[in-house]
């Protein structure tokens, strides 16, 4: 893991957002205003622009209006806008993959300048420098509701096996690993890695599962009273079905956590504690799979439909739903449901 390869000739810096497609535009608004916090920026008669009070952009979260639960894209923020051109050289010259150019707020509001393309794994990426300020709320404490959601901080993804897409992003796209799973068979395989662009745990969480299908999305919080306090409300406003696993602390990433569940079934984490991981010289920690402390430090198993259940993603290019396969091999050995709970 981290082997010395040559960096790709661009920089992005981090996870920016990722939209959702919704089926019930008000409902999807009160649970993620009203009952978890977030700020919003924002709205259409059929999209919701989301943030935290940490962001200093237009949105880290996009709600659209759609006839299925589904994932429209997932974006990184880049340095320079120069990184776009080179970007795009890698899907189309490199990759020989088709991408798709966006002006200024052509299909996203507050959105300069993007290019957006499906990764050879059937992602959909959009990459961009420029989006518009927002009001910096952190200090404005009369504006911290609920979670206190900070900001927008990973993604997690099932692919049928996750070395090649690990490796794509590793050196194609410069993400560097933190942390890994591995099988505890005699020749081990990777089950899972953590990839960085920013200097904390990850940027984006690559799992073995039937996909490609995004697992969740995870938005960060300040402090575990925070995601106590959550649970609280969404308890108090009959939301007790849609909390999923947890309260608890990862041994994975150390990070305190709490999964919920959207009204369509999207799963997200609220997720705080982390570690830095900006030395160079820093080497990936290595978990084994079936270490009870791995996936939750104090060894209480994730419920099955974590492992099993996750969104549908749509093609930049068709606005289809992109086709998922199974692991060939799964050293879990349980049944995998390939659609989305609602």
């Amino acid at each position: 893991m981290n082997k010395a390869r040559q960096a790709p000739n661009f920089d992005i810096v981090r996870t920016s957002h990722v939209e959702f497609l919704v089926t019930d535009l008000e409902r999807s608004r009160k649970f993620y205003v009203d009952t978890l916090g977030f700020i919003e920026t924002s709205s259409t008669k059929d999209r919701i622009y989301l943030r935290g009070v940490e962001d200093r952009f237009h949105h880290s979260l996009i709600l659209t209006m759609g006839t299925i639960p589904a994932v429209a894209h997932i974006a990184y923020r880049v340095r320079n806008d120069t990184d776009l051109d080179l970007i795009c050289d890698l899907f189309e010259k490199e990759m020989n993959l088709p991408v798709k150019w966006l002006e200024d707020g052509e299909d996203e509001e507050g959105l300069g300048p993007a290019l957006r393309a499906q990764d050879p794994f059937g992602f959909p990426l959009e990459f961009f420098k420029s989006m518009d300020e927002s009001e910096w709320l952190l200090q404005h404490f009369d504006r911290h509701r609920a979670a206190r959601i900070m900001r927008i901080d990973h993604v997690n993804v099932l692919v049928p096996g996750v070395d090649p897409v690990s490796d794509w992003y590793t050196e194609r796209l410069g993400f560097l690993c933190s942390e890994y799973t591995e099988t505890n068979e005699t020749n081990p395989k990777i089950w899972a890695t953590w990839l960085r662009r920013k200097p904390t745990v990850h940027d984006i969480a690559i799992m073995t599962g039937v996909g490609p299908r995004l697992h969740h999305a995870g938005f960060s919080v300040a402090e575990k009273d925070n995601i106590l306090d959550c649970a609280d409300i969404l308890a108090s406003k009959g939301y007790v079905e849609n909390i999923e696993r947890g309260p608890g602390r990862h041994g994975i990433s150390n990070a305190f956590f709490l999964y919920i569940r959207d009204p369509d079934g999207h799963r997200i984490e609220l997720y705080t504690g982390d570690y830095l991981s900006s030395d160079p010289d820093w080497e990936p920690l290595k978990w084994k799979l079936d270490d009870q402390k791995r996936q939750t430090f104090w060894g209480a198993p994730a419920p099955e439909k974590w492992f099993n259940e996750a969104s549908t993603l749509l093609s930049v290019f068709t606005g289809n739903t992109v086709p998922t396969s199974r692991p060939l091999h799964d050293p879990r050995k349980k049944k995998t449901d390939v659609t989305l709970a609602h």
